[in-house]
């Protein structure tokens, strides 16, 4: 069950979100990296508006938005804000904590460092695909659980984008190892718990 409140800004959604678990059918680890995106954000799916494709991030907060990135990987995002406003948090990495065997197998025994480093594979290794887009978070077969202790966040620009790329909306746990890609030029925030 989810102690997050997901109708606020989704920076903060984003920023709050690290150092959270996150299980799919007792599967998971603890969200080491994210990326927030905005309905006004030019960098957003939703930006142009609702589509089929889209229409979950602007369904009510706190249900999952899922979307095969150039036709190969799912990725995987939680609804922010209000209903109709289209934002959300992208998932790019967690710590593998619970079910190593069950991603080690899904991902064709990778290191483990590598099992959920960045969104697509965070995917593969969860079992996260197109059936999750829309179910809520606050139910099966998702567990998503707020952090329970203070961390030290980083924040930088987005990556893997074309537009609004300088936007700092990209957390991530310091001094993690199981990030997608480090922090150029981070700057560390305190988030609590």
């Amino acid at each position: 069950m989810t102690t997050l409140d997901f109708d606020r800004p989704v920076e903060d959604v984003a920023r709050q979100l690290i150092g959270a678990t996150l299980r799919v059918e007792g599967v998971g680890g603890l969200i080491v990296e994210t990326e927030a995106y905005d309905g006004e954000d030019p960098a957003s799916h939703s930006f142009s508006g609702p589509t089929p494709r889209n229409k979950a991030m602007f369904g009510p907060p706190g249900h999952a938005y899922v979307y095969r990135s150039y036709g190969i990987h799912w990725c995987f995002n939680l609804v922010c804000r209000e209903a109709g406003h289209g934002a959300g948090v992208l998932i790019r990495a967690l710590e593998p904590l619970w079910g190593l065997d069950v991603m080690r197998e899904r991902r064709g025994g990778l290191a483990d460092r590598l099992l959920c480093a960045g969104p697509g594979r965070l995917c593969q290794a969860l079992g996260i695909d197109g059936s999750h887009d829309g179910l809520p978070l606050d139910a099966p077969p998702f567990q998503l659980e707020s952090a329970t202790a203070d961390v030290v966040v980083v924040e930088g620009p987005r990556i893997g984008i074309t537009r609004a790329r300088e936007v700092p909306w990209r957390f991530g746990l310091a001094g993690s190892r199981y990030l997608s890609r480090g922090f150029a030029t981070a700057v560390s925030v305190r988030n609590s718990g």
